[in-house]
């Protein structure tokens, strides 16, 4: 199975692979009975979730009932217990949008809930995140959860995700570290070869390594960052009932009122 999920999400384009894992992985969840880990997002438990990465799959990571990942399950979490997410509708801007998220949210939201990406089939606008053809001030909450690695310029696409978002707003800007972490993030647009896109950036379609000045690359694009350890508040059994990682780290950027 390992080997399987692995020459899949490498072989694979995501947006074919968000057409057709839904009914496959209903298939194998069959063979995940159980109930010594639960999802979420989707209510269902298991013996165990499935592997799921690139290389070097993780063991324990993937949920074959939604298809949810740690970060998406810890995502989840956050938005449940620290904000008012789900307790009221919002107006949502959500680029690249999981399949795990989008019809929960969007029973939430409704029509105030966005879907946005240049190519996903999930996305409902067809758009370029450096430019986007939306109001000043339109959103109360921003969505972009590894998205920005694969991006031109991400400072530019964040102050276009600042620009949208309403003054008292805040956007989960989640991105993916490759230890060891280094202290400035690396770029070279130069670099185009896939084998060494990966070699350096830890995935073949990945235009930069993120570093320890993360929080400074959100705070030059307008937001006032936040950097949020509310996995590591959760107790052991909740991390080990939803299969999360301790130690990760949420990255938030908030758009102040005017003074």
């Amino acid at each position: 199975m390992k080997k399987l999920i692995s020459w899949l999400i490498r072989s694979v384009p995501r947006k074919y692979l968000q057409r057709v894992a839904g009914p496959g992985m209903r298939l194998v969840a069959l063979f995940y009975t159980g109930n010594s880990v639960a999802c979420p997002v989707c209510s269902r438990s298991y013996r165990k979730f499935l592997p799921y990465g690139r290389i070097k799959p993780r063991p324990n990571a993937l949920c074959p009932g939604c298809l949810s990942l740690e970060r998406h399950r810890l995502i989840w979490l956050y938005l449940k217990q620290s904000t008012d997410f789900f307790k009221r509708p919002l107006q949502v801007l959500h680029f690249a949008p999981e399949a795990c998220f989008v019809d929960r949210f969007r029973a939430v939201h409704g029509r105030g809930y966005v879907t946005a990406d240049i190519e996903s089939p999930l996305a409902q606008l067809k758009i370029d995140i450096h430019q986007i053809p939306l109001p000043d001030d339109s959103f109360d909450v921003v969505l972009c959860n590894h998205v920005l690695e694969h991006v031109d310029d991400d400072i530019k696409a964040m102050r276009e995700l600042y620009r949208v978002l309403k003054p008292g707003g805040f956007a989960i800007l989640q991105v993916p570290f490759f230890s060891p972490v280094p202290e400035s993030t690396i770029a070279d647009p130069s670099v185009t070869d896939p084998t060494e896109r990966e070699r350096l950036y830890g995935q073949r379609d990945h235009v930069r390594r993120y570093g320890k000045d993360y929080p400074l690359r959100i705070a030059s694009a307008g937001f006032v960052p936040i950097v949020d350890d509310f996995v590591d508040r959760l107790s052991e059994d909740v991390r080990n009932r939803h299969a999360l990682v301790k130690g990760e780290l949420i990255y938030i950027g908030k758009k102040e009122p005017p003074m």
